[in-house]
């Protein structure tokens, strides 16, 4: 379930403008929410574990919320853009209590938050050994892995295997999908036309199928400088990989629904938001936001079908 790819309109990571596509994939109506998140808010890591943390954010962002809570993507100010996308194989391991720990649902915000730069934020997950609390989203298992990229064209792609972080870090990783881990993925790609071997490419909405298509024809997409441009071909790329209604499979529990799109322009700090249920594209415009320390607003694309373009003015903070 869900999509990742980033690509720089100019043919080289960090040239031109870097954008990141990514789906949504899910079994039911995610009930998603897009918030503007400023600095100076405190967080905690993971209310009630031993090896709780704190941290006040640093960067403001613009993050898509999961049932109206769960930061799932977002782009913060500094140009660091992060995803979480759902891993079956995910393996947080039992709670080491001398690792400190960081619940799931606050791993993506902590890393906007607190980075700049995918390489900051490499490091610091190399470094603290941090451990995921898993929990459930939406009554499933929330086992998922990350991905990260910025405007340098970097990336890393964040698994947690047997207990540890297995990261794969460098503009060369520019996809990712679900199963199989990251390390069997790349092998699969390499059996596909225009990938390294002569299968036909495959046109399924299993895991495999869409990674090797986001891999296809995300490198054959035309060069541009335009914004336009490059912000439309990303999301032709990304539709291409979604999963239409429909295909909800009980006996296939990693195949789910596509249920919004996002197509993050790391260059502009642009966040543009597609659901599938709606016809209407929406952006906010971090240059356009108002950062400093203050409430968290939101913005909820279904309130209003008829609501398109630049929303940038239409976040409010939430009723009580």
């Amino acid at each position: 379930m869900c999509t990742r790819f980033v690509w720089s309109s100019e043919g080289r990571p960090g040239a031109g403008l870097v954008l990141v596509g990514r789906s949504m994939d899910w079994f039911e109506d995610t009930r998603t929410v897009l918030a503007v998140r400023p600095r100076g808010a405190s967080r905690e890591s993971a209310p009630g574990d031993p090896a709780s943390f704190s941290w006040v954010s640093d960067h403001g962002s613009v993050v898509a919320l999961m049932y109206g809570s769960i930061a799932v993507d977002g782009i913060n100010e500094a140009g660091l853009q992060v995803s979480g996308l759902y891993l079956a194989e995910s393996d947080y391991g039992a709670r080491d209590a001398e690792r400190p720990g960081l619940a799931l649902h606050q791993a993506i915000q902590c890393l906007l938050d607190r980075f700049d730069s995918v390489a900051a934020a490499v490091a610091w997950l190399e470094e603290s050994r941090v451990q995921i609390i898993p929990l459930e989203i939406g009554g499933k298992p929330g086992t998922g892995h990350i991905s990260l990229a910025d405007a340098s064209g970097d990336s890393a792609i964040v698994e947690f295997l047997d207990g540890r972080a297995s990261i794969h870090h460098g503009p060369e990783f520019t996809v990712m999908a679900n199963s199989p881990a990251y390390a069997e993925q790349l092998e699969l790609l390499r059996r596909y036309t225009g990938l390294g071997g002569d299968a036909p490419l495959p046109g399924g909405t299993d895991s495999p199928d869409r990674f090797a298509r986001a891999a296809y024809y995300s490198a054959h997409l035309p060069l541009t400088s335009s914004p336009r441009e490059a912000v439309a071909e990303v999301f032709s790329v990304i539709r291409n990989a979604s999963a239409p209604f429909g295909t909800v499979d009980a006996a296939r529990p990693n195949i789910s629904t596509t249920r919004w799109r996002v197509v993050a322009d790391i260059t502009s700090r642009t966040y543009f938001f597609e659901s599938t249920l709606a016809p209407s594209l929406v952006w906010a415009s971090l240059a356009g936001l108002d950062l400093s320390p203050g409430p968290e607003r939101v913005f909820d694309p279904s309130a209003d079908l008829a609501v398109g373009g630049d929303v940038s003015a239409l976040f409010a903070p939430r009723a009580d």
